[in-house]
This record gives C-alpha cells, structure tokens and sequence, in this order.
C-alpha cells in the first residue's frame, strides 16, 4: 500500500465525516427553516467542493470553481411520504457511470403528488437507503444519468418526521460525484424511477 494511497482512504474518511455533520445539522433546521436548511447545505457542499481534497471535481476544475448551480428554492417539491413496504422486494442490478453493476433491492416505494418512486437498498457490504430520480430536465438542465435524493450510505439522509414519514425534498437533490469527473463510479437511477415532469429543484447544470 502506498503512502498516497493510504493519505487518500484518511481523506475520504474526512469527507464522510464532514457530509455526516453537515446532514445532521441541515435536519436540525429543516423542520424549523427549510430554506435556511438549504441555504446550510449548499453553503457545506461549496465548501467540501471547493476545498477538500476528496472533492469530485479535479484540480483544474476546483482552481476555478466558485459555487454549485442550484434552482430556487421551491417549496412546492418538499414532501414527505411514508415508505410503502408491501410492495414485492425485487432484486436487480442497475449500470453505474463506468459500466459497473450496482446491485440494488427494491423494498419499498413513495407515492408522491409528482409520481412513484421506489425505494432501493444498495445490496454490498455496509448497505444503504437509496433513492435516485430522474425527470423531465434530466439530460438538459441536469445529469441524464439522474440525481439523488437520498443515499444513507454517503450520509445524504434528510431525516424523518415524528411519524416516521421520510422527508423527502427535492430542493435538496444533487448530482453525483460521476458527473463532475469520470473517474468516479455512480449508479445510475434505473428505468422505474423517472419522473415525468420537470423536477426544477436542487442541483442543476451550470
């Protein structure tokens, strides 16, 4: 193992513990000041972009980077739903950006006013909640290979309400790490979670 190799693993380390903390204190406010939550994230997002050694973006892109695009914020794409786990669990593998299998467990869904999306465990080791989109910008105004909502294994987790509702705001959805540089392996969201309409919130193209 190499020096640089074991400075790298420290590395993302640090950046899973920033992401963490920057959850938690965004579902801090979020019941409270959803906007001001949104203002926190993008605020700690910039920050780990611009300055952290982890950051998607490579050295030339981050020397010029000054902020992340976002849309408004718009209140109308906050939700929160319950996840319905009656649905049959359905195994699958979805393409990741690099050609890579991802293997997924489809265990619930949301019905939200915008349509369904289903609720997927990344089925490898340590495991997590994730739910991905696309929508009609996707390709045009955001990555055609959709953008996350929620994805508990990197932290990315807006929490619940007192009644176990998921909160779900797309205010909030960003891209992933494959669409600033293709070094990175992103699993792309499969056919079953698309959107029909345009989802202009969150994370956008430049």
């Amino acid at each position: 193992m190499s020096s640089d190799a074991s400075t790298d693993w420290l590395d993302l380390l640090d950046w899973r513990r920033e992401a963490s903390a920057l959850y938690a204190r965004v579902r801090v406010e979020l019941p409270h000041d959803p906007q001001a939550a949104h203002r926190l994230w993008q605020a700690g997002r910039n920050a780990l972009f611009g300055n952290h050694p982890q950051s998607p973006l490579n050295a030339v892109a981050r020397a010029a980077f000054t902020e992340l695009p976002c849309w408004s914020y718009d209140s109308a794409l906050a939700f929160s739903a319950r996840v319905e786990t009656t649905v049959p669990q359905e195994r699958l593998t979805v393409p990741s950006s690099t050609g890579q299998d991802m293997p997924l467990v489809r265990f619930g869904r949301v019905e939200l006013p915008i349509g369904t999306l289903d609720v997927y465990w990344i089925d490898v080791y340590g495991g997590g909640v994730f739910l991905p989109f696309r929508d009609a910008t996707s390709g045009q105004e955001s990555y055609g290979g959709g953008r996350y909502l929620l994805d508990t294994a990197k932290s990315a987790d807006l929490g619940s309400t007192a009644s176990g509702e998921l909160h779900l705001d797309f205010n909030f959805a960003y891209h992933p790490s494959c669409f600033y540089d293709s070094r990175w392996s992103c699993p792309l969201a499969p056919p079953q979670n698309v959107l029909g309409v345009p989802v202009r919130a969150g994370e956008r193209m430049a």
